[in-house]
C-alpha cells in the first residue's frame, strides 16, 4: 500500500520553545489517521507544517510522495483541509461556495457540476444549494465545507476537529458519509479531534501526541491493550497525564491565523 503521508523525525521551535520534537509516522492510502493530544501538545503546528503553513526547523514530509516545503503549489492539489474555524462564505450560496472552490482547485468544466451535484447530494444539501450559508446551521455548513474539501477529489483530506460541538446524531452523520468517500474514492483522512468515542470508531489507527512527541500509534485496541484499560479515553489519560492543560485558547488562536494565511494564498 503506497505512502501517503510520511514524517520523519520533525521538530519545529519558536525560539526557545520546540513546539514538535523529532516526530515520526506514516499513513497508508486508504487509511483514516487520528491524531490526538491535549491542548498545547503540537497537534496544530504539525498539521501547519504538513498543510504548508509553517516551514519545520528540521526533519521531512512528505504528502503523496511531494516535498510540501519546495513543491508547495503541487502538493496542495493533493490535499484537502477543513479548519476547526469555519471558512465558508455566508453571503454566498452553498452551491457558489462549491463552485467558487471549483475554480481556485482547477476542476475541470465538464465534471465539475456533476461533482458538486453528487457530493451535495450525499452530504444532504442538494435541496439547499441555492441557500445563503448565513441561513444554514451549524451542522449544515460543517457538512457544506467537508463536501467542499472533496470537490477536487484529494488524496489526503485533513480534518480538524471537524465536529467540534455538533450534536451527535450531525456527527454520525457526518462520519458515515466521510467513510463513504474514504472507502469508495481511498481518499487518505487525517483527522484531529477531542472526542475519544469518535476516534475509537472511525480511524483505522491513532498517534498520540503530548508536549510535542509522539508517545503511541497504533489501533484503539492496541493502545489500550499497551495501558491496560478498559477505554481509549482511558488509555490516553495514561499516556498523556490528567493534568488540565491552559493552552486552549492559544491553540485556537493559533488555528485561525492558519486559517488567514492560507486564504491569501
Amino acid at each position: 500500500m503506497p505512502t501517503m503521508i510520511q514524517v520523519d523525525r520533525l521538530r519545529k521551535q519558536f525560539g526557545d520553545v520546540v513546539a514538535v520534537d523529532d516526530v515520526t509516522f506514516d499513513v497508508p492510502k486508504g487509511e483514516i489517521f487520528a491524531f490526538l493530544g491535549p491542548n498545547g501538545a503540537g497537534k496544530t503546528t504539525t498539521i501547519k507544517m504538513l498543510t504548508t503553513l509553517l516551514t519545520p526547523t528540521s526533519g521531512s514530509i512528505r504528502l503523496d510522495g511531494l516535498d510540501p516545503t519546495v513543491q508547495r503549489n503541487e502538493a496542495r492539489k493533493r490535499f484537502g483541509i477543513v479548519f476547526q474555524d469555519p471558512s465558508l462564505d455566508n453571503e454566498q450560496t452553498a452551491l457558489e461556495n462549491m463552485e467558487l472552490h471549483a475554480v481556485l482547485y482547477k476542476v475541470p468544466r465538464k465534471v465539475r457540476a456533476e461533482r458538486i451535484e453528487a457530493l451535495l447530494t450525499l452530504f444532504e444539501l442538494w435541496d439547499r444549494r441555492n441557500s445563503y450559508v448565513k441561513t444554514f446551521s451549524g451542522g449544515m455548513r460543517r457538512r457544506l465545507e467537508i463536501a467542499r474539501g472533496f470537490l477536487h477529489t484529494p488524496r489526503i483530506l485533513f480534518l480538524d476537529e471537524p465536529t467540534l460541538g455538533l450534536d451527535p446524531q450531525t456527527r454520525n452523520q457526518l462520519w458515515t458519509h466521510v467513510k463513504h468517500l474514504n472507502e469508495t474514492e481511498q481518499t487518505t483522512v487525517f483527522l484531529t479531534t477531542h472526542y475519544m468515542e469518535e476516534a475509537e470508531r472511525v480511524a483505522h489507527r491513532i498517534a498520540i501526541i503530548d508536549h510535542g512527541r509522539i508517545v503511541a500509534v497504533g489501533t484503539a485496541q492496541a493502545l489500550k491493550e499497551q495501558t491496560g484499560r478498559d477505554s481509549l479515553e482511558q488509555a490516553f489519560l495514561a499516556l498523556t497525564g490528567s493534568t488540565i492543560r491552559d493552552e486552549a485558547a492559544g491553540s485556537v488562536d493559533r488555528m485561525r491565523q492558519a486559517a488567514r494565511l492560507w486564504s491569501r494564498r
